[in-house]
């Protein structure tokens, strides 16, 4: 299903939906960022996804990191909370969705890189490399966020 962003557009169509979301900066012992190459829009992405019906923001940060990237992690912190109204999804099938989510800091505890349905390349990152990555602005500020200092790397 295609989505396109609207951030602060006049023109953006009015949300009908609002989904809980969360995602994760999965940061290593060595300092490196996980991200995903998504599958729908070719740039990079945190891992993370809507949430569930009985199950809590974090543990759908969890799954959404096993599902996406095939690490398992532990969620140690929270980067911030992301909740522009005026930052909106339209998706093909007419939901506009308004941004509502959560991202957190976490660290992997087991598994192996694998893509999956939604990626086509999945790897650890040095922090000073994402710049040159292409990746849409609503993720580049969660980066940014964790980059900047706003949260400590997992230890």
């Amino acid at each position: 299903m295609g989505r396109r962003d609207y951030e602060d557009d006049p023109d953006a169509p009015v949300a009908n939906s609002l989904v809980p979301a969360a995602s994760a900066v999965v940061v290593d012992e060595a300092g490196r960022i996980l991200l995903q190459r998504r599958r729908d829009n070719g740039m990079w992405a945190l891992p993370g996804g809507a949430m569930h019906i009985g199950e809590s923001l974090p543990d759908c940060a969890v799954r959404e990191a096993k599902e996406e990237t095939g690490i398992d992690i532990e969620v140690v912190g929270i980067v911030g909370t992301y909740t522009n109204p005026r930052h909106v999804f339209a998706y093909d099938d007419g939901e506009v969705r308004q941004e509502f989510s959560v991202c957190f800091l976490a660290r992997p505890v087991a598994g192996y890189l694998a893509v999956s349905e939604e990626s086509t390349d999945v790897r650890w990152f040095e922090p000073g490399e994402v710049n040159a990555l292409p990746m849409v602005a609503s993720i580049r500020k969660r980066v940014d966020d964790w980059r900047n200092g706003n949260m400590p790397a997992a230890r």
